[in-house]
């Protein structure tokens, strides 16, 4: 990453705040759904055999959608260009609407709501990230 000032309230730190709570969440998805899979479909024998799953299997294509916001801001802060409020503004948004469960939607919102029901440690997860997000927009 460049080396740009990370003043409390800047774009750049508040991108930077918003990335690492989301690769929180994102760690306690991937931890709950394991965890799932493996009651219910079949024991997972490696890294190399969970990192597969992650990335091949319709099991956990759900969590992609997050996973690929996460990029969106790591290329923002990679950028030649320092992020600027607007482009921080927007993927805060983007991550709000994103953390929206629903247990009547598709895709992303409602695994993301099937998730919150069954492990409290998403629900932890959930409210801190979603209180960092509301902190930063």
């Amino acid at each position: 990453m460049s080396s740009i000032p990370s003043a409390p309230g800047s774009a750049h730190q508040r991108l930077t705040d918003l990335r690492n709570g989301l690769l929180s969440l994102h760690k306690t998805l991937l931890d709950s759904e394991r965890a799932t899979y493996e009651r219910d479909i079949a024991r997972i024998k490696s890294s190399t055999d969970f990192l597969k799953l992650v990335l091949y299997d319709p099991w956990f294509n759900w969590l992609h959608e997050l996973s690929e916001l996460v990029v969106l801001i790591d290329e923002t802060l990679d950028a030649k260009e320092p992020p600027d409020g607007f482009s921080a503004d927007r993927l805060i948004a983007q991550a709000q609407e994103l953390l929206t469960p629903n247990e009547a939607g598709h895709g992303f919102e409602q695994r993301y709501f099937e998730a919150l029901q069954r492990d409290p440690d998403v629900v932890l997860a959930h409210a801190k990230t979603r209180k960092l997000v509301a902190s930063l927009g």
